[in-house]
Protein backbone atom coordinates (compact mmCIF):
# COMPACT_ATOMS: atom_id res chain seq x y z
CA UNK A 1 0.00 0.00 0.00
CA UNK A 2 1.44 3.33 -0.98
CA UNK A 3 1.51 6.19 1.44
CA UNK A 4 0.47 9.63 0.31
CA UNK A 5 3.08 12.31 0.73
CA UNK A 6 1.79 14.71 3.36
CA UNK A 7 1.49 18.45 2.90
CA UNK A 8 3.17 20.35 5.68
CA UNK A 9 1.00 22.90 7.52
CA UNK A 10 -0.50 24.08 4.24
CA UNK A 11 2.86 25.55 3.28
CA UNK A 12 4.08 22.72 1.09
CA UNK A 13 2.22 21.63 -2.03
CA UNK A 14 2.48 17.84 -2.38
CA UNK A 15 5.33 17.04 -4.76
CA UNK A 16 7.09 20.38 -4.40
CA UNK A 17 8.08 22.80 -1.69
CA UNK A 18 8.13 26.55 -1.72
CA UNK A 19 11.14 28.61 -0.80
CA UNK A 20 11.02 30.21 2.59
CA UNK A 21 9.31 27.30 4.37
CA UNK A 22 10.23 26.84 8.04
CA UNK A 23 9.84 23.48 9.78
CA UNK A 24 10.34 22.38 13.35
CA UNK A 25 11.26 18.70 13.71
CA UNK A 26 11.77 16.32 16.63
CA UNK A 27 13.98 13.30 15.90
CA UNK A 28 13.34 10.32 18.17
CA UNK A 29 15.69 7.39 17.70
CA UNK A 30 19.01 5.92 18.75
CA UNK A 31 22.61 5.88 17.55
CA UNK A 32 21.50 5.36 13.94
CA UNK A 33 19.98 8.85 14.14
CA UNK A 34 22.84 10.31 16.19
CA UNK A 35 25.61 8.95 13.93
CA UNK A 36 27.24 11.69 11.86
CA UNK A 37 24.62 14.10 13.26
CA UNK A 38 21.87 13.15 10.82
CA UNK A 39 19.47 15.91 11.95
CA UNK A 40 22.13 18.52 11.17
CA UNK A 41 22.64 17.04 7.68
CA UNK A 42 18.88 17.23 7.06
CA UNK A 43 18.92 20.85 8.23
CA UNK A 44 21.91 21.58 5.97
CA UNK A 45 19.99 20.33 2.95
CA UNK A 46 17.19 22.65 4.00
CA UNK A 47 19.50 25.62 4.49
CA UNK A 48 20.83 25.23 0.95
CA UNK A 49 17.40 24.85 -0.67
CA UNK A 50 15.30 27.48 1.07
CA UNK A 51 13.77 25.48 3.93
CA UNK A 52 14.73 26.49 7.46
CA UNK A 53 14.69 23.42 9.70
CA UNK A 54 15.05 23.73 13.45
CA UNK A 55 15.20 20.48 15.35
CA UNK A 56 15.50 18.70 18.67
CA UNK A 57 16.90 15.20 19.10
CA UNK A 58 16.31 12.32 21.50
CA UNK A 59 18.71 9.56 20.42
CA UNK A 60 20.30 7.53 23.26
CA UNK A 61 22.24 4.51 22.06
CA UNK A 62 20.27 1.28 21.78
CA UNK A 63 16.86 2.81 22.53
CA UNK A 64 13.67 1.51 20.95
CA UNK A 65 10.50 3.59 20.78
CA UNK A 66 9.16 1.76 23.84
CA UNK A 67 12.26 2.83 25.81
CA UNK A 68 11.72 6.45 24.84
CA UNK A 69 8.09 6.34 25.92
CA UNK A 70 9.00 4.89 29.31
CA UNK A 71 12.36 6.46 30.10
CA UNK A 72 12.78 9.86 28.43
CA UNK A 73 10.90 13.15 28.35
CA UNK A 74 9.73 12.52 24.80
CA UNK A 75 6.01 12.59 25.62
CA UNK A 76 6.33 16.03 27.16
CA UNK A 77 8.49 17.21 24.27
CA UNK A 78 5.83 16.13 21.77
CA UNK A 79 3.06 17.81 23.75
CA UNK A 80 4.83 21.12 24.26
CA UNK A 81 7.43 21.42 21.50
CA UNK A 82 5.28 22.92 18.76
CA UNK A 83 6.69 20.55 16.14
CA UNK A 84 5.55 20.18 12.54
CA UNK A 85 7.05 16.69 12.30
CA UNK A 86 8.20 13.97 14.68
CA UNK A 87 10.59 11.53 12.98
CA UNK A 88 10.57 8.12 14.69
CA UNK A 89 13.37 5.58 14.33
CA UNK A 90 13.72 2.13 15.88
CA UNK A 91 16.32 -0.56 15.21
CA UNK A 92 16.22 -2.77 12.08
CA UNK A 93 13.05 -4.52 13.31
CA UNK A 94 13.50 -7.42 10.91
CA UNK A 95 12.13 -10.19 13.14
CA UNK A 96 8.43 -10.92 13.69
CA UNK A 97 8.59 -9.91 17.36
CA UNK A 98 10.56 -6.71 16.75
CA UNK A 99 8.24 -5.86 13.87
CA UNK A 100 5.24 -6.25 16.16
CA UNK A 101 6.90 -4.09 18.81
CA UNK A 102 7.54 -1.43 16.17
CA UNK A 103 3.90 -1.47 15.06
CA UNK A 104 2.57 -1.17 18.62
CA UNK A 105 4.79 1.74 19.57
CA UNK A 106 4.52 3.51 16.22
CA UNK A 107 0.76 3.65 16.80
CA UNK A 108 1.27 4.91 20.36
CA UNK A 109 3.62 7.66 19.22
CA UNK A 110 1.62 8.62 16.15
CA UNK A 111 -1.52 9.09 18.24
CA UNK A 112 0.36 11.39 20.62
CA UNK A 113 1.93 13.29 17.74
CA UNK A 114 -1.43 13.88 16.07
CA UNK A 115 -2.95 14.99 19.36
CA UNK A 116 -0.23 17.64 19.53
CA UNK A 117 -1.05 18.89 16.01
CA UNK A 118 2.07 17.46 14.33
CA UNK A 119 2.77 14.76 11.74
CA UNK A 120 4.54 11.47 12.49
CA UNK A 121 7.09 9.93 10.13
CA UNK A 122 8.87 6.57 10.40
CA UNK A 123 12.57 6.59 9.49
CA UNK A 124 13.03 3.02 8.24
CA UNK A 125 16.59 1.81 8.73
CA UNK A 126 18.64 -1.25 7.69
CA UNK A 127 20.12 -4.39 9.30
CA UNK A 128 23.81 -5.07 9.92
CA UNK A 129 25.87 -5.63 6.77
CA UNK A 130 26.25 -9.31 7.69
CA UNK A 131 22.45 -9.59 7.74
CA UNK A 132 21.63 -7.74 4.53
CA UNK A 133 19.47 -10.72 3.63
CA UNK A 134 17.03 -9.42 6.29
CA UNK A 135 16.63 -6.01 4.66
CA UNK A 136 13.37 -6.89 2.91
CA UNK A 137 11.81 -8.02 6.20
CA UNK A 138 12.71 -4.71 7.83
CA UNK A 139 11.35 -2.77 4.86
CA UNK A 140 8.07 -4.67 5.09
CA UNK A 141 7.76 -4.23 8.86
CA UNK A 142 8.36 -0.48 8.70
CA UNK A 143 5.92 -0.12 5.82
CA UNK A 144 3.23 -1.99 7.73
CA UNK A 145 3.89 0.06 10.87
CA UNK A 146 3.56 3.28 8.86
CA UNK A 147 0.28 2.17 7.32
CA UNK A 148 -1.22 1.00 10.61
CA UNK A 149 -0.15 4.11 12.52
CA UNK A 150 -1.03 6.61 9.78
CA UNK A 151 2.57 7.80 9.67
CA UNK A 152 4.54 8.97 6.63
CA UNK A 153 7.14 6.40 5.64
CA UNK A 154 10.73 7.57 5.12
CA UNK A 155 12.12 4.48 3.35
CA UNK A 156 15.84 4.82 3.95
CA UNK A 157 16.49 1.07 4.06
CA UNK A 158 14.79 0.69 0.68
CA UNK A 159 16.91 3.54 -0.71
CA UNK A 160 20.07 1.85 0.57
CA UNK A 161 18.99 -1.38 -1.13
CA UNK A 162 18.47 0.35 -4.48
CA UNK A 163 21.75 2.25 -4.20
CA UNK A 164 23.68 -0.95 -3.45
CA UNK A 165 22.09 -2.69 -6.44
CA UNK A 166 23.25 0.19 -8.65
CA UNK A 167 26.71 0.35 -7.06
CA UNK A 168 27.53 -2.72 -4.92
CA UNK A 169 30.75 -1.19 -3.58
CA UNK A 170 29.07 1.99 -2.36
CA UNK A 171 30.30 2.59 1.20
CA UNK A 172 27.02 3.20 3.01
CA UNK A 173 28.01 1.23 6.11
CA UNK A 174 30.54 2.53 8.59
CA UNK A 175 33.50 0.58 9.92
CA UNK A 176 31.40 -1.44 12.38
CA UNK A 177 29.14 -2.80 9.65
CA UNK A 178 26.01 -1.36 11.19
CA UNK A 179 26.13 2.38 11.76
CA UNK A 180 26.14 4.53 8.64
CA UNK A 181 29.19 6.04 7.05
CA UNK A 182 29.02 9.74 6.19
CA UNK A 183 27.63 8.69 2.81
CA UNK A 184 25.06 6.44 4.48
CA UNK A 185 23.92 9.36 6.62
CA UNK A 186 23.74 11.58 3.55
CA UNK A 187 21.53 8.98 1.85
CA UNK A 188 19.26 8.93 4.91
CA UNK A 189 19.13 12.73 4.98
CA UNK A 190 18.15 12.92 1.31
CA UNK A 191 15.22 10.54 1.88
CA UNK A 192 14.12 12.31 5.05
CA UNK A 193 14.38 15.82 3.64
CA UNK A 194 12.60 14.94 0.41
CA UNK A 195 9.98 12.97 2.33
CA UNK A 196 9.20 15.76 4.77
CA UNK A 197 9.21 18.64 2.31
CA UNK A 198 8.08 17.14 -0.98
CA UNK A 199 11.18 18.40 -2.75
CA UNK A 200 12.60 16.10 -5.45
CA UNK A 201 15.47 13.99 -4.14
CA UNK A 202 17.37 14.25 -7.42
CA UNK A 203 19.18 17.55 -7.63
CA UNK A 204 19.58 18.19 -3.91
CA UNK A 205 22.94 19.59 -2.77
CA UNK A 206 25.79 17.07 -2.89
CA UNK A 207 27.33 18.23 0.42
CA UNK A 208 30.84 17.42 -0.72
CA UNK A 209 30.20 14.06 -2.40
CA UNK A 210 31.06 13.53 -6.04
CA UNK A 211 28.41 14.16 -8.68
CA UNK A 212 28.38 10.44 -9.58
CA UNK A 213 27.95 9.19 -6.02
CA UNK A 214 25.37 11.84 -5.13
CA UNK A 215 23.40 10.98 -8.27
CA UNK A 216 23.32 7.27 -7.37
CA UNK A 217 22.11 8.05 -3.84
CA UNK A 218 19.57 10.64 -4.94
CA UNK A 219 18.16 8.42 -7.70
CA UNK A 220 17.79 5.53 -5.24
CA UNK A 221 16.10 7.84 -2.73
CA UNK A 222 13.65 9.11 -5.34
CA UNK A 223 12.74 5.57 -6.43
CA UNK A 224 12.25 4.42 -2.84
CA UNK A 225 9.98 7.37 -2.10
CA UNK A 226 7.91 6.69 -5.21
CA UNK A 227 7.50 3.03 -4.21
CA UNK A 228 6.21 3.61 -0.68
Amino acid sequence: MRLALACVAALVVCGSASAGVSLRVLFVGNSLTAANDLPHVVAELGARTGTTITYDVRAPGGFALEDHWQQTDVREAIETGGYDWVVLQQGPSTLPESGENLRVWARTFADAVRAAGARAALYAVWPESARRYALDAGIANYRRAAVESGSVLLPVGAAWKRALVAAPNLALYGSDGFHPSRLGTYAAAVVIYAGLTGRPAVGLPRLGFSARVARIVQTAAAAALRSR
